[in-house]
């Protein structure tokens, strides 16, 4: 009998590990389509938004014919799906960007205001918060075999906009614009970063405090 539970189990962990797999290879998915249809076409060496989606869904292990699948999608695609954004204040009055993509506006509008009603915030217009926030490129880089100093420059010189040193990584910071520069640069150093993306960078912290029951 244990060790049928044993297996139960294992079979029950792997089905939900199974299907959150499935989940970030199809947001994945969705992300290279978009990707071709709007930033650039097919080839991520002239698309640095369709690079980070390849990268990224490398970086998840998703099948090689998942990714061509993807491409093919984007240059074909006629459907639908749009990148969409939302904005407007948390608990606290501090100011959430909310990026996403759909096939349907309408609905998913309905859900976010539902979302930010729900938790005491308040769905603004679009363009009333996006001045509080710069999209930029951030990399995660593993600090071990770089040294700091040589490293730093060589971002410089690919257009990083900001280097920090943490205790495990180095963080590069970039203008949106410049990403696809640097992750080339990385490239040809052959030097992995362990997370990029383009990401929204407030301008101002609040310091919230902690909530107690």
């Amino acid at each position: 009998m244990s060790g049928h539970n044993k297996w139960s189990t294992i079979k029950r962990k792997k089905g939900a590990a199974d299907a959150k797999r499935s989940k970030i290879f199809s947001r994945i998915a969705k992300e290279i389509t978009i990707a071709v249809r709007e930033g650039g076409g097919a080839d991520p060496e002239f698309n640095p938004r369709l690079r980070l989606a390849v990268q990224n869904a490398k970086g998840a292990n998703m099948p090689k014919e998942n990714i061509e699948r993807a491409i093919n999608k984007g240059q074909s695609d006629s459907s639908s799906l749009q990148e969409v954004s939302y904005e407007g204040y948390g608990p606290g009055g501090i100011a959430i960007f909310v990026e996403c993509m759909t096939d349907n506006n309408n609905r998913t509008v309905g859900n976010i205001r539902s979302i930010f009603n729900k938790r005491g915030g308040n769905l603004g217009t679009n363009g009333s918060l996006s001045f509080l926030f710069d999209r930029k490129g951030v990399f995660a880089i593993p600090r071990e075999g770089l040294d700091p100093e040589e490293f730093a420059l060589d971002m410089i010189d690919a257009g990083a906009e900001d280097f920090q040193e943490e205790e495990e990584y180095f963080m590069v910071y970039t203008a949106m614009e410049d990403f696809g520069k640097v992750q080339k640069k990385l490239e040809e150093m052959d030097v992995e970063a362990e997370n990029e993306e383009l990401r929204r960078i407030p301008n101002n912290l609040k310091n919230l405090g902690t909530k107690r029951p």
